[in-house]
Order: structure tokens, then C-alpha cells, then sequence
């Protein structure tokens, strides 16, 4: 007894000394990157080193997931430790000409952590509404510094997509023509319209690189949210990674992503700032498979983007902290919706006075330790309050309330990821062991696992009494075009007049 108190002492002095100073904190938040895309999850011809590298020194996670299968409800939930309904980022994603956007009444992370004394940047896809005059943007949520594009970089004219002249694939009409061409945003100021994809990721790397030099030679404790246009199509690259990867273009997308990877963890290490640095690595939601060689993959599990099948909303997760961070691999369960709770823990804050979905994260991190998190709940790119939750994890089992089809095409070899496949309820519901069928293809019998099936009727029940959906953004409507950010105001003939 005496000697499990005194390792439990020693252990939570470690801790302390450990953050006695604030750590600064990075998160590289993929598009649209799927459970089977990187080297290290086991892609054979994905040209990735420096997460490769970040898996190796730090800790990989093979159950780590992210709260919604797609772009905007997914950044909502990552910025606020809530599952989207409450917020009301639901249905679908935000469009350029959206009234709506994360509520400014919701706390992010980025203002919890200004609260605390950190610089907050965030370079690269917002993805939570501009609205009118850009009262949403980014720097309106708690950010000092924002550069990017603040949607998906399809929601404009495909141009030139690989260097030197190179135009994007367009396979499926993956481009909307009908928006204002890209803007690249500083604070919120239109720097760049159209965005130069070619060189889009240089310039963010320079703006993330440049921030990390900057707060590191001030001392600053800095937050730094990298949420790279990489991997959404359509895919691009730049005069380094393209033609760099037999995978091709999708790999070259991959490598370029990989590669400012590389450099932010190399400024880190350069500013002598790596060993007080928590970073993680994830990705918004799953692949998006309709596009086929031209996106992502989901590995053994099953469909993708847009669906509540695990190949959906599970993600890679990997942490790295050199000489803090244990490095190796976990299978433990975790999500986006922890790191809010978890960075708060390290840096000395507390979280916001309101519901919130995550768990602190620390005893996988830092202790080799059960996780916190034993259940995990799904949420469908079109849920209501109707419908509520679609599935529900509970340790490793899985029930399936509702299923619906994803993105894929009417083609694809798995009917129940296709876009045509109908929303089906289910009761019973249907059952999976995720630790032996991660595929999701071999229901268990619902009378041999009835105590199983009633403990998670419990907590779903327990779960969605705390639910209270917030007014839809989405549903408040689209305006006319000059809610979309244009450089030149009131300029014809629109959208193309638009350009610095």
C-alpha cells in the first residue's frame, strides 16, 4: 500500500515539474485524411517521414476519433470540447454565403488559452462561417493571428492545382463555380484572391514558422492551430512534392502536407522550444472515397467521410512531446473533443463553465494509464433533433441506432456507404465488437449480448438528457453575395471581379 502511494507521489511531482512552466501547444489538423493514409498506420506507398518520425518519438493512438464525419460540425467541436448540436454547427458544413457560424457566445479553446496568458494563432482552413463583415472569423473567436482560407478550398473556381501549370483534376465537378474565388485571409484582411494553391502551403508554413520564432524569442506561451487545406480535393501540391510519390497526386497532397509538418517540428527544435511543446497531429474526419485515387482511404474499417461506420469519425491521433510524451503505441480510446480539457490541464487553466463533451487526456500522455473516456458518441453529417445520436461506443462494443449512406458513389463495391442508401433505423440496434471486427461487418447476436445492449440503451439515454440542441446556423440561411469575402467590394462582373 505504502509503495503505490509513493509511486503515485512521485508520479504527480513528475507532472508538476514537468509543466511548472506553461507548455505551448500545436495542433496540425488534416483534411479529409483517413485512418489508412499515412506510412505509419500501414500505407505502403504514402511518402510521409515526419509523422512517421512524430509516431516514432511520441504516441501513436490506433482508437482516436474525431467528433463529427465532416469539415465544419468536426472544427466546432474541436474548438469547444462539445459535440456540434450544442453549439448548432449542424446540418452539413458552412458555405462561403452562410449567415451562421460558430456562435461567438461559445468559448474556444483559443480564448481559454488567452486567458491564461498564451499567444493564439491559427494558419490555414477556419471553416466555421465568415458571416457579415467576417464577424466570425477567426479573430473574433479568440485568435491574435489568423491567415488562411476560412472554407474548403472547393468552394471556389479549380484553377491551377500542381506545379508549374498543372490543372486540378475534376473529376467529378469537384469545384464550386458559382462562389467568389479563394481568399486568402491575414487577421481580416483579403491578402491573396484568388489563392495561388501552388504556393499555399509555403506561404502557410511561413506564417505558422515565423509565429512559433517570434513568440519562442518572447518567452510567450503560444497556441499555434495548423489546420492544413491538405488532404480535401481537390488535391495540390507545390514545386517540392509534386511528382514526388508513386501514390500520386493524392500522395504528392500528402507530402506536401507532410513536409510543413517537418518544418514546423524542425523551427520547434531550432527556437530550442521543442522540449516545452505539446503537439498533436489528427484529422477532421474520414477520406472522402467518392473521389477514389483522388482522396484518401479509410484502411480496415469501414466507409468514410459523411458516415457513422468507424471509417467515418476514426482518425490518426498522434501525440509528441520529446522527453515528456512516452513514445510507442496506444490503444486506448480518445477524440478531438479531449484536447481542449487536456491542454487546459497542462496549461494551468480551467475549462468553460458549461457542458462539454472531452476528458483530460493526461493519463494516456504521460502516465501509461486507462484512458479517462469510455464511451464515444456519433453524431451524422445529417442528424437532428429528431433523430438524435446515430451510434454509440461503449468500451468496445458499438451499436448502431441509425445508419445512412456517406458520399460514395452508386457504384461502390459497400451499398451501406453509398450516398443513395437510405436512413434505416434499427432496433435492436446493431451490435459490433470493434476490437475484433473493426470492419463493422459481423453484427453480434442481440440476445447472446443483451446486458451489453442494456448498458448502452442506459447511457444513451443518460447521455442525450444532457443534450440541448442549439439553433441551427446552417438553417438561418444564405445571403446575397456580399457575404462572400471579395477584395474588391461591390466590384462586376461578380464573383470573378473579386481579386487583389
Amino acid at each position: 500500500m505504502m509503495e503505490d502511494f509513493v509511486k503515485c507521489l512521485v508520479s504527480a511531482l513528475m507532472l508538476c515539474t514537468a509543466w511548472a512552466k506553461q507548455p505551448n501547444v500545436v495542433i496540425l489538423f488534416a483534411d479529409d485524411l483517413g485512418y489508412g493514409d499515412l506510412a505509419c498506420y500501414g500505407h505502403p506507398t504514402s511518402l510521409t517521414p515526419n509523422l512517421d518520425r512524430m509516431s516514432e518519438e511520441g504516441l501513436l493512438f490506433t482508437q482516436f476519433y474525431t467528433a463529427s464525419p465532416l469539415c465544419s460540425p468536426s472544427r466546432a467541436a474541436l474548438m469547444t470540447s462539445r459535440y456540434s448540436p450544442r453549439s448548432g454547427v449542424y446540418p452539413g458544413v458552412f458555405a462561403p454565403n452562410d449567415v451562421g457560424g460558430l456562435p461567438l457566445n461559445e468559448t474556444t479553446m483559443a480564448e481559454s488559452l488567452k486567458s491564461v496568458g498564451y499567444s493564439t494563432a491559427i494558419v490555414g482552413k477556419w471553416h466555421l462561417g465568415v458571416g457579415k463583415d467576417g464577424m466570425y472569423l477567426p479573430t473574433h473567436q479568440g485568435f491574435d493571428y489568423y491567415m488562411g482560407i476560412p472554407y474548403s478550398h472547393d468552394m471556389c473556381m479549380c484553377d491551377v492545382c500542381f506545379y508549374p501549370d498543372l490543372k486540378c483534376s475534376d473529376p467529378q465537378n469537384e469545384c464550386n463555380h458559382g462562389y467568389v474565388p479563394c481568399p486568402v485571409f491575414e487577421n481580416e484582411k483579403i491578402i491573396q484572391q484568388p489563392a495561388v494553391k501552388i504556393n499555399l502551403t509555403e506561404m502557410y508554413i511561413d506564417a505558422a514558422t515565423n509565429f512559433i520564432k517570434e513568440k519562442s524569442e518572447q518567452s510567450s506561451p503560444f497556441f499555434l492551430y495548423m489546420a492544413f487545406q491538405h488532404t480535401h480535393k481537390p488535391q495540390f501540391s507545390g514545386k517540392l512534392a509534386t511528382n514526388s510519390c508513386i501514390r500520386g497526386e493524392f500522395g504528392d497532397a500528402l507530402a506536401e502536407l507532410d513536409w510543413g509538418v517537418g518544418q514546423i517540428l524542425e523551427e520547434l527544435e531550432k527556437d530550442g522550444v521543442s522540449d516545452n511543446t505539446f503537439v498533436f497531429f489528427t484529422s477532421d474526419n474520414g477520406p472522402s472515397l467518392e473521389f477514389r485515387t483522388h482522396a484518401g482511404v479509410q484502411g480496415a474499417l469501414r466507409c468514410g467521410k459523411a458516415s457513422t461506420w468507424d471509417g467515418g469519425v476514426r482518425v490518426p491521433g498522434i501525440a509528441w512531446w520529446p522527453g515528456k510524451i512516452r513514445h510507442g503505441r496506444t490503444q486506448e480510446l480518445a477524440a478531438t473533443l479531449d484536447l481542449f480539457p487536456t491542454v487546459m490541464k497542462l496549461a494551468g487553466g480551467k475549462m468553460p463553465s458549461v457542458i462539454t463533451d472531452g476528458v483530460d487526456m493526461s493519463p494516456i500522455l504521460f502516465e501509461n494509464k486507462k484512458s479517462n473516456r469510455q464511451n464515444f458518441v456519433y453524431y451524422s453529417a445529417s442528424s437532428t433533433p429528431q433523430t438524435g445520436l446515430y451510434a454509440l461506443r461503449l468500451r468496445q462494443y458499438k451499436a448502431h441506432f441509425y445508419t445512412k449512406g456517406g458520399e460514395c458513389t452508386d457504384d461502390y463495391p459497400d451499398e451501406v456507404c453509398r450516398a443513395n442508401y437510405t436512413l434505416r433505423a434499427h432496433s435492436p440496434p446493431l451490435l459490433f465488437n470493434l476490437n475484433v471486427d473493426p470492419s463493422e461487418l459481423y453484427p453480434l447476436d442481440p440476445t447472446e449480448y443483451a446486458d451489453v445492449s442494456q448498458e448502452i440503451e442506459k447511457v444513451k439515454e443518460d447521455f442525450e438528457s444532457t443534450m440541448v440542441w442549439g439553433e441551427s446556423q446552417m438553417a438561418r440561411g444564405k445571403k446575397d453575395p456580399s457575404y462572400e469575402p471579395c477584395a474588391s467590394p461591390g466590384c462586376s462582373p461578380f464573383p470573378s471581379c473579386c481579386h487583389t
